[in-house]
Order: structure tokens, then sequence, then C-alpha cells
């Protein structure tokens, strides 16, 4: 047996180095290389190609029996997940400190086993009676919820082997499971590997929906190694500003539904309630035009969501330094946009501090948002409010172009219902916006650019 060698793991990556270095070799990440436990090496002459079991082979036209999803009585979170939650499922929650993980899943395990259905929570955080405190504010201190506070991966196994699988298992968090057949304390890259194989392999084997919470670093990726995105199968985020009411539970990774279905929640007294119509939560406070305000449906998986674009555009005297920030959305391309629209529409930004927001701390990841955050700035810029009933998209090019977008008569269809009467977007093409009422086509940037300044 050849001599084991010490090794560095990267937790952003995955890959693998022999000596440790600040950055990572492979994606640049810094003092993200920890020691992982010496494997056993064997020599040349071991090989795997017998002593093995047979693999049995199907055919691809095998029948296949039909997903029956579980449903957790909670409409929101059950839309992320594509419809519910899919027996023998593997699912990673990720969300910044204090943003509600705990408390939607403790919701919806309450739901489950108050309709019946086995669940079982294991907090590797929290002291079983911190867990009941917060069963009994949010008025499901009666659901019969089999709870545990635990870390070790043996001993949760254990324990349920000798009983009854459950329909759900909630582990909180995998960052404190720790298995006694790997070196190194909880939360390590190792360890974070070895527990989550473990309780997966048993979630699939028994056909436990498992549910895995994740810590997440300063910039929001999910801490530990990223092979643990891999190994689930539905990654969920949960997003928010903690300064903020509201709370978008986003799925990032779903093997058996739509990606980038979303779910929004607003956070109560009594915990987290479902926002069924979240249009309407982001247009709140819109009674009075404003410039610099622009109305723009968002596409989030299958759900349109109409969001509010607000800029503010403020004269500076000559040589100081113009100030740029963006919240909700991207810095970089507010900077491409501004460019165009010096360069393309004659317009001129330079001098000027500008402010972008999407209200209701919505974060904005859809390139159709182009041309509502033109007509914001441009309407700011202008000090003219644009029309109270009119919606505006389009992805805008670095020529000027307004070019077509995914789903607009979806988007458009969702505006009619919501009352807005006139929309701007991209040239109709291939029949989308034709025929809607209210309907103006783009081709060029400086054609919007016209029509606020002209008032329009």
């Amino acid at each position: 047996m050849a001599k084991a060698k010490s090794r560095y793991v990267c937790s952003s990556c995955g890959s693998v180095s022999f000596r440790w270095q600040g950055q990572c070799a492979d994606c640049g990440a810094w003092n993200t290389l920890a020691e992982e436990a010496p494997a056993t090496v064997f020599s040349t002459k071991h090989n795997l190609s017998s002593g093995g079991r047979a693999v049995v082979f199907e055919a691809l036209d095998d029948k296949t029996p039909p997903l029956q999803r579980r449903l957790s009585g909670i409409a929101e979170f059950d839309r992320a997940l594509g419809g519910g939650i899919v027996p023998g499922s593997a699912i990673l929650m990720g969300g910044d400190p204090g943003i509600g993980k705990s408390t939607l899943l403790l919701q919806a395990a309450a739901r489950m086993a108050l309709a019946g259905q086995e669940t079982v929570y294991i907090s590797g955080e929290e002291a079983a009676g911190q867990v009941r405190l917060r069963a009994d504010r949010l008025g499901l201190g009666k659901a019969p919820i089999r709870l545990a506070a635990a870390t070790s991966v043996r001993d949760i196994l254990t324990t349920l082997n000798t009983m009854e699988p459950p329909a759900l298992l909630v582990i909180d968090s995998i960052q404190t499971m720790h298995s006694d057949q790997i070196e190194g304390a909880p939360g390590t890259v190792s360890q974070v590997r070895a527990s989550a194989f473990e309780l997966i392999r048993y979630a699939k084997e028994n056909g436990v929906a498992l549910v895995l919470v994740g810590h997440v670093t300063k910039d929001g990726s999910i801490a530990g190694p990223r092979v643990l995105e891999h190994m689930v199968d539905v990654v969920l985020s949960f997003e928010g500003e903690r300064s903020h009411q509201y709370r978008i539970l986003r799925s990032l990774k779903n093997r058996f539904g739509p990606v980038d279905e979303i779910g929004v929640f607003a956070m109560e007294g009594a915990g987290l309630t479902e926002v069924g119509n979240p249009s309407t939560l982001f247009l709140s406070g819109r009674e009075n035009p404003v410039a610099g305000s622009a109305v723009f449906p968002a596409i989030e998986g299958t759900r349109p969501v109409l969001v509010e674009i607000q800029a503010l555009i403020v004269r500076l005297a000559s040589g100081a330094t113009p100030r740029r920030a963006v919240v909700g959305w991207d810095s970089g391309r507010m900077a491409m946009l501004l460019a165009v629209l010096e360069a393309r529409c004659g317009l001129n930004f330079s001098s000027a501090e500008v402010y972008l927001n999407i209200a209701g701390g919505y974060r904005l990841s859809d390139p159709a948002a182009d041309v509502a955050v033109a007509a914001a700035l441009v309407s700011a810029l202008a000090d003219k409010a644009l029309p109270a009933d009119a919606v505006w998209f389009g992805e805008v090019s670095l020529a000027g172009e307004v070019r077509q977008v995914a789903h607009s008569s979806l988007r458009l269809r969702e505006s009619a219902k919501l009352g807005f009467g006139s929309a701007y977007g991209p040239a109709a093409a291939k029949g989308e916006g034709k025929g809607e009422k209210g309907y103006t086509g783009l081709a060029m940037l400086p054609n919007l650019v016209d029509r606020i300044m002209g008032g329009a």
C-alpha cells in the first residue's frame, strides 16, 4: 500500500491540490483551499475489474411510474419545487442567516404532520426546546413532528432504521453534521461531503424526501464543496433583505421541474405567509405618477411578476466625480445601458449621479429589463413621469436596437390582467405582441427616448 499524501480541496469548485496555496488554480478564488484527511492509496497492483456485483441494465423505453408528489400544505413552497415534494428526492436550501429557512421548513413539516404524514425534524444548531418555542410562536405546537437535536450521522441513521421511513426528513443544517468515519471537524469539506452522501443514500433507498439546510458565504453562495450541489436533486435559494418584509424562494436547480421558479412569502408575526399575487405586492404605493418610475413585467420560471424600477438623476457641479449606485440589478449592465444612451441617443449622464433601485427588495436577472431601466433613466433625466398604465420590456443591444425577448404574450396578458392598458416593447415578430391592445413596438432605443421626451 502506497503512502497516503495530504491534499487540499477547494471549497468553491472542488478542485484538488497536493500543496496549500492562497489562490485556487482552477477557479481563482482566494483562501478556499482546506486540508482534507489523507485517503488510503492502493498500489497499481490493486484493480477493480473483479469481485463486484453485476450491474442490471434497463431499456430506455421501460415503463417508469409517474411521479407522485407530496404536497407540503404551503402552495408557494410546492410551486418553487415544481408542484410538490418528490419522494426520494434530496433538496438543498440555502439563504442568509435569519432570512427564515428554519421557520419555513418547520411550517412545512408541521403542516405535513397535521395532514397525517410522518415527518422528522433534526436540528444540529438548536436544542429541541428552542425549536419547540418557535413552533409555539407559530401556532404549531400541537403538530405531531418527531423532533430531535443531534449532529452524529451514525446516530441519526441508526435511529431512522428502527422506524418506518418518514415522508419528510429535515436536517438543519448539513454543516453541523459529523461522520465518525472521516477525520475533521463538522463543516469541513470532507465532513460535509461524507455526511450528505450517507443521508442522501438513506433517502434514495427508502423513498424519503430529504431537505438539507445549507449555510451561505458572504457572497451568497452555499458554503462547503461545490459537489454538494451536484449530489442533490433540487437547490433552493431563500432570498430577501432582512430589513424588508418579503422573501423569495428561488429554484436554482430542479431535476423534477422548471428552473428559476419562485415562491413569494411575507414575514409576519405568525411566521411566513404566502403571497399569491406578488405583482400587486411589488407595485403598491403607485397612486401618483413620479418621474423615474417604470413598471417591468418580469418572468420568473413560469410566473410573470410585475415590478417597479425606480431611477434618480442628480446633477453635479463641474469637476465633481459622479456616483453610480444600483440595488437589485447588475451594476455592469446599467453602466453598459448608460453608455448606449449617451452614444446612440445623445443623452448626457457623465455629469450626473445615477441611482437605480428595484422596489420591494426584488432582484432582477431578466435581460428584458433593459427597456424598462432605460425608460426610468430617461424619465428621471427629463423629469417627466411615464404613463401610469404602461409597462416596458425588451433587451437593448450595443447598437441601440430593441431585441425580442421570450414570453412577450405572457407578459402582456399579466399586465392587462392588472389594469395596465399600454405596453412598450420590441417590434412584434412572429405574432408576438401583434393584435394586443395598446402595444407599441420599438425598433431602436432613440424611438423610446423620443416618446418620453415628447411626453408620450
